[in-house]
């Protein structure tokens, strides 16, 4: 058996987001799994270590996972040519300055999103790793969910026909931390340290609505601080100074409008935290997470408007669950399996800085309209 093995620096998964999504369920399980199967007697096998600025910290994720290889210093790690790949799992107003050195050791970089937060430095690094011929990726995780996979299979079976409008609903009540602790850092919600849900989910919204439902154009947005006071994980005060909501609608070039609203301030009653329904003349499907339903045309029944009377329909029967055919990996493995790939077999992998970069464009769009009151176009980036 062909091993090809990959050293990656895996900086900053100390977080919840890293840890779990980036190490466990996706570094530590390919190797679980012995690899990434690319032939009958070849594999590739990604071999981490753990870089942090707490070495309390990388220990105890060390132990627990047994990881051996950690370090507290950057800097000697990239200049070992055994971890030839830089992954960034910092929060966002820590990560262009160490993507663009690792970059400039001669790493390729696969990085979480937001890139930056601001568009000239997202296309900085993509400029910057272009330049180098290094391979880069940015995670845009939510295109492997099974909900949207199911989408796009529908999308590609043809079954909506002409494309109508998209609405998504995302988000869930974040506790201030007064009452009961929060279940977000409290970094999310000060802006001066990177938070805010514009750049939290635009950079997904971005990547979601060019690849499923076509290139954003345009956009008006509406921004709101709900909760104006927190606390942090200490359990001490603090003004919220970053946007905590957002009511976008995106219009594609086709003229679709795609509307999300994105909120840590909304108690849940829908299927999902995440529920993207799709209308197209042929048919609907609403996609959570996991699941995906769907009302055809031939299926949908005839609502009469009476305020008068009771309902006559029930308007949750009239759909059926999207089956699922295939076996769906975790989101953020599947990328990474990919990434994998294209490092060793130089497969396509179109998820790129640049992609990264439009993401954070969007978001500083999303802002602006909601400063200035306006429609926003959406140029090309180059």
């Amino acid at each position: 058996m062909k091993v090809h093995t990959v050293g990656i620096i895996m900086n900053g998964v100390t977080g919840r987001m890293g840890t779990n999504q980036h190490l466990v369920r996706s570094i530590l399980a390919i190797r679980q799994q012995g690899g990434v199967r690319i032939g009958t007697d070849e594999t590739i096998m990604p071999e981490p270590i753990l870089v942090g600025r707490n070495d309390n910290k990388l220990r105890k994720l060390s132990e627990r996972y047994d990881v051996e290889a950690y370090t507290t210093d950057l800097d000697s790690v990239l200049a070992d040519n055994a971890y030839p790949v830089y992954f960034d799992a910092l929060s966002t107003n820590l990560r262009v300055p160490n993507v663009l050195k690792a970059v400039a050791a001669g790493k390729h970089v696969y990085v979480e999103k937001p890139t930056a937060m601001n568009t000239d430095d997202a296309m900085s690094l993509y400029r910057a790793a272009t330049m180098a011929g290094v391979k880069h990726g940015v995670v845009q995780d939510k295109l492997w969910l099974p909900g949207l996979r199911k989408l796009k299979f529908l999308f590609d079976t043809g079954f909506f026909g002409r494309l109508l409008s998209v609405r998504g609903e995302f988000g869930y009540f974040v506790f201030d931390g007064l009452s009961q602790p929060a279940q977000r850092p409290s970094w999310n919600y000060r802006k001066e340290d990177g938070g805010g849900i514009f750049f939290d989910m635009f950079s997904h919204w971005r990547y979601v609505i060019d690849n499923l439902f076509g290139e954003v154009k345009r956009l008006v947005a509406l921004g709101a601080i709900h909760l104006p006071q927190r606390a942090d994980e200490q359990g001490r005060p603090y003004n919220a100074t970053a946007d905590d909501a957002a009511y976008a609608i995106f219009e594609t070039a086709e003229g679709v409008a795609v509307q999300f609203n994105s909120s840590w301030c909304t108690r849940v009653r829908r299927d999902d935290l995440l529920t993207i329904q799709v209308d197209g003349m042929k048919g609907t499907a609403v996609a959570g997470l996991r699941k995906c339903l769907i009302q055809p045309e031939a299926g949908t029944p005839k609502p009469v408007w009476n305020p008068d009377i009771e309902p006559t329909i029930d308007y949750f029967a009239d759909w059926q669950e999207v089956p699922s055919n295939v076996e769906y990996d975790n989101a953020f493995k599947a990328q990474w399996e990919l990434f994998l790939r294209h490092l060793v077999q130089d497969t396509p992998f179109p998820w790129t800085l640049l992609e990264g970069a439009k993401g954070v464009q969007l978001a500083e769009l999303g802002l602006k309209s909601w400063q200035q009151r306006c429609w926003v176009d959406v140029p090309p980036l180059v």
